[in-house]
C-alpha cells in the first residue's frame, strides 16, 4: 500500500511539471535593411528561382581541376575538422542537458557481514554480525521542474548546438571560396610567368639586333643600354611570379592536403589556363530576407538568440523554489531463502526536498538581469550579422556589374599598347625615332597585359566571392 502512494504521487508530480515555463515568447527581430539591392543582377527576378544556397560547388564551379581540389580540401582541411568536431561537443552538451529532464534510475546491490573485535564489543566478546544482502532501484535527486528551469536550460543548449551546426556550414562555405581563389590565384601567377617569360625572349630578340647594329657602328651605346634595361626588368618579372607561383601552389596545399600537387604541377602546356576557367553564368540573387537569412552565419546568430533567450527562462525560474526527489525500493534480508519475499524483506525510502530562495534573491535577480542583457546583445549581433551580409552582397553586386565594362577596356587598352609598340618598333627601324620610344611602348605593352590578367583574376574572385557571400552551397551535405 506504501508503495501505491508513493508512486501514485510521483506520476501526479512528473504530470504537474509539463505546463509551465518562463521562457518569452521569440519573436524574430525585423529585418534592418532594404527591401532591394542597390544594383541587382540583371537576369534576377526577386522572389523566385533558385537561391544560391542551394547551387552545390560541382554546378557552380565548371572546372573539373577545381571540383577535385575542392573535395580534397573539404576531406582534409584541419580548420573544417574541428568546426565539425565542435559540433559533435556540441551536440553531446545537449544531449548531458536533455538527460536532466529525465530521472536517474540507477540499480544497486550489495551484501554486509562485519567482525566486531573485542575490546570494541559491548558485550566483552568478539563476534561476527550476521549477513545481510540488498538489491534495489534509486532516483537520484530528481528536480521536478515546476517552473521550466531544466527545460529552458536543455533549450539553450539545443539552440546552440544548431548555432554550432551553421557555423560549421559557413567554415565550409569559406574554405571552398578560399580553395576556388586560390586556385584562381594559382593560375593567375602562371600566366603572369609565362607573360614574363615571353616578353623577356622579345626583349632579348631586340637586344640582339641593336647589339649587332651597335657591332656594326649603326646604333649607338645608349640604344644598347636601353635594350638591355628591358632585358633585366623582364627577367626580374620572371623570377617575381615564379616565386608568387610556388607560394600559390603552397596555399592550395595548405588547404587541400598535399595529394593536391599531381592536380596543381605545371603541365606543358598547362591543361587550364586563368582564360579558360569559368564558373556558373547566372546566379539567383532574389530579395534580401529571402538570400540573407539562407546565410548559416545570419541564422547561427538568430540560434544564439534563442538561446539567450531559453537563458531568461532558466534565470526566472531558478528565483522560485525547486523540489528535488531521492527515493529507492528494493529487497534486503539475512539470506537468499527469503531476500525476495515482499512480505518479509521489502525495504524502500522516499526523501522529497524543496528548496526555497530567500538570502540570495538578490544574485538571482542579477542573474536574470545577465540572461537578459545578453538577449539584447544576442539580438544587435543577429542584426549586425545581417547588415554585414547586406554590405557584402551589395559590394559584390557592384562589382559585378562594371566589371565587364573594366575587363572590355583593359582588352581594348591591350590591344591599343601592341600598336602602339608595332608603330614605335617600326619608326624604330627607319631611323624616324630613337630606341627610348620603343622602349616607352614595350613597357606600356607589358604593363596592360599584366593588368589585364590582373583584373580577370579580379572578376573571378567577384564571382566566387558572390557564391560565398550568397551562402552558396550551404545545401550541400553536412554529416556530423
Amino acid at each position: 500500500m506504501p508503495i501505491r502512494i508513493i508512486m501514485s504521487a510521483v506520476t501526479g508530480l512528473l504530470l504537474f511539471t509539463v505546463a509551465c515555463s518562463f521562457v518569452p515568447e521569440y519573436k524574430q527581430p525585423a529585418m534592418p535593411v532594404a527591401d532591394t539591392w542597390p544594383d541587382p543582377l540583371p537576369a534576377s527576378k526577386p522572389g523566385s528561382g533558385q537561391t544560391a544556397a542551394g547551387i552545390a560547388f560541382q554546378d557552380y564551379f565548371t572546372s573539373r581541376t577545381l571540383q577535385q581540389i575542392i573535395a580534397m580540401a573539404l576531406e582534409n582541411n584541419r580548420d573544417l575538422k574541428v568546426a565539425l568536431l565542435n559540433i559533435e561537443q556540441a551536440k553531446a552538451a545537449y544531449q548531458i542537458k536533455k538527460s536532466d529532464e529525465l530521472p536517474v534510475i540507477a540499480g544497486s546491490t550489495g551484501l554486509s557481514r562485519q567482525r566486531i573485535p573485542e575490546d570494541s564489543s559491548i558485550s566483552g566478546k568478539a563476534y561476527t554480525t550476521d549477513t545481510s544482502m540488498r538489491v534495489g532501484l534509486g532516483i537520484t535527486a530528481y528536480e521536478l521542474d515546476f517552473f521550466g528551469r531544466v527545460k529552458s536550460l536543455s533549450q539553450s543548449a539545443l539552440e546552440t548546438y544548431l548555432a554550432t551546426r551553421e557555423a560549421a556550414s559557413s567554415t565550409r562555405i569559406a574554405l571552398v571560396a578560399q580553395t576556388a581563389d586560390a586556385y584562381v590565384n594559382l593560375l593567375a601567377q602562371r600566366k603572369l610567368q609565362q607573360l614574363a617569360q615571353e616578353t623577356y625572349k622579345a626583349h632579348k630578340a631586340t637586344y640582339d639586333v641593336i647589339k649587332t647594329q651597335y657591332d656594326a657602328g649603326a646604333t649607338d651605346q645608349l640604344a644598347l643600354a636601353q635594350a638591355a634595361t628591358s632585358i633585366a626588368s623582364a627577367k626580374a618579372s620572371i623570377y617575381r611570379y615564379k616565386r608568387l607561383s610556388a607560394q600559390a601552389e603552397n596555399a592550395l596545399v595548405y588547404l587541400a592536403g598535399p595529394g593536391v600537387y599531381d592536380l596543381i604541377k605545371a603541365p606543358e602546356p598547362p591543361s587550364e589556363s586563368i582564360d579558360d576557367i569559368g564558373f556558373l553564368s547566372r546566379l539567383p540573387a532574389g530579395l534580401p530576407s529571402r538570400i540573407l537569412l539562407a546565410r548559416p552565419d545570419i541564422q547561427a546568430a538568430e540560434h544564439q538568440l534563442k538561446a539567450a533567450n531559453a537563458d531568461i527562462g532558466a534565470a526566472r525560474a531558478a528565483m522560485y523554489p525547486a523540489i528535488s526527489l531521492t527515493g529507492s525500493l528494493g529487497f534486503a534480508g539475512e539470506g537468499l531463502s527469503y531476500l525476495f519475499d515482499p512480505s518479509r524483506s521489502l525495504s524502500w525510502a522516499f526523501s522529497p526536498n524543496l528548496t526555497i530562495p530567500i538570502f540570495n534573491r538578490k544574485g538571482l535577480k542579477a542573474n536574470l538581469d545577465v540572461a537578459t542583457v545578453g538577449e539584447k546583445i544576442a539580438a544587435a549581433r543577429y542584426e549586425g550579422a545581417i547588415q554585414t551580409a547586406f554590405r557584402e552582397v551589395a559590394d559584390q553586386l557592384a562589382a559585378r556589374k562594371h566589371y565587364k565594362g573594366q575587363l572590355d577596356a583593359q582588352n581594348t587598352l591591350v590591344s591599343a599598347s601592341r600598336e602602339a609598340y608595332n608603330l614605335s618598333r617600326a619608326r624604330y627601324d627607319n631611323g624616324i625615332d630613337d630606341f627610348l620610344a620603343v622602349l616607352d611602348s614595350q613597357r606600356a605593352l607589358f604593363s596592360a597585359e599584366q593588368g589585364a590578367i590582373v583584373l580577370k583574376q579580379a572578376y573571378l574572385s567577384n564571382l566566387i566571392n558572390l557564391y560565398k557571400v550568397m551562402g552558396g552551397g550551404k545545401m550541400d551535405t553536412l554529416n556530423p
